[in-house]
C-alpha cells in the first residue's frame, strides 16, 4: 500500500490531477523521463526545472511527489509562493526524506535565512543520498542569489528548460486530460476551445473541469452550441 506524501502542518498538499499521466510533454519528454526515473538508484540526484509561467512547471512537481508516493517512497511538495512569507523550518529534517520538490525558488532568493536554509538543506540531503528537484522561472546562473555557496550548489545538477507547446501540442493536452476525466471532446470541439479559449494551458484545463460538471449536470454531449452555452462564450 503506498504511503501519502508528507503533507506540511500548513496544510499544503498536491492537486490529485498534477501527475504524469495526465501532462503531455511534447519537446519535454526527456525531462519527464528524468523525473520518472529519479528516484531509481541510478538516478539524478539533483533536478533544476527553470519556465515562464503556465507550462507546467508546479504539475511536474507535484507529478514526481506522486509517484514518489506510488513507490512507497516519502515525498514533500514545497510551493515558496505559499510558503516563503514563513521562516524556513520546514527544511529541517528534509534528509529524512526521499524527495524534496521546493517551487517557486524566486520568491525567497536573496533572503539571507532562506538561502543558508536552503544551502544546508541541499548538502544534508546529498549527504544522505536523497533526491530533490527545484523550479523557478529562471535558469540557476540568472538567478540574483547572494549566497555563493548556493548559487554554486543550484548549478551541480542537470538543468531543463521547461518549454511551452505549439497549438498542436495544445490540442494533445486538451484531448488528454479530457481522457484522463472521462470526457468525449470531439476534434472540432477541441479546436474551437482552443480557439476561442484562454492561451494558458491551466486556464484551458479550469473551462474544460467546468464543461465536465455541466454535461454531466444536463447529461449533455460536448458540442460546440454547448460548450458556447456553459462557458458563456
Amino acid at each position: 500500500m503506498s504511503r501519502p506524501p508528507a503533507q506540511l502542518p500548513l496544510g499544503v498538499g498536491l492537486r490529485d490531477d498534477a501527475t504524469f499521466a495526465n501532462f503531455h510533454p511534447g519537446p519535454n519528454a526527456a525531462l519527464v523521463d528524468r523525473l520518472k526515473h529519479q528516484l531509481d538508484d541510478d538516478g539524478e540526484p539533483f533536478l533544476y526545472l527553470w519556465g515562464a509561467s503556465g507550462v507546467g512547471r508546479s504539475h511536474l512537481l507535484q507529478a514526481a511527489c506522486h509517484a514518489a508516493s506510488d513507490r512507497d517512497r516519502r515525498a514533500l511538495y514545497l510551493p515558496l509562493e505559499e510558503l516563503g512569507h514563513f521562516p524556513p523550518l520546514m527544511l529541517e529534517d528534509a534528509e529524512r526524506l526521499d524527495l524534496v520538490a521546493i517551487d517557486d525558488l524566486d520568491r525567497v532568493v536573496g533572503r539571507k535565512r532562506w538561502e543558508e536554509g536552503l544551502f544546508h538543506a541541499f548538502n544534508r540531503l546529498r549527504d544522505e543520498g536523497r533526491r530533490l528537484v527545484i523550479a523557478a522561472q529562471a535558469p540557476p546562473r540568472q538567478l540574483a542569489v547572494r549566497l555563493p555557496d548556493l548559487a554554486s550548489r543550484l548549478t551541480w545538477g542537470m538543468t531543463f528548460h521547461v518549454q511551452g507547446l505549439d497549438d498542436a501540442g495544445r490540442l494533445d493536452a486538451l484531448q488528454l486530460r479530457a481522457r484522463v476525466r472521462g470526457m468525449q471532446l470531439p476534434d472540432e470541439v477541441a479546436r474551437y476551445i482552443l480557439h476561442r479559449g484562454p492561451r494558458r494551458l491551466d486556464n484551458l484545463f479550469e473551462a474544460l473541469e467546468i464543461l465536465d460538471r455541466a454535461s454531466l449536470s444536463a447529461q449533455r454531449k460536448l458540442t460546440i452550441p454547448f460548450v458556447k452555452q456553459a462557458l458563456g462564450w
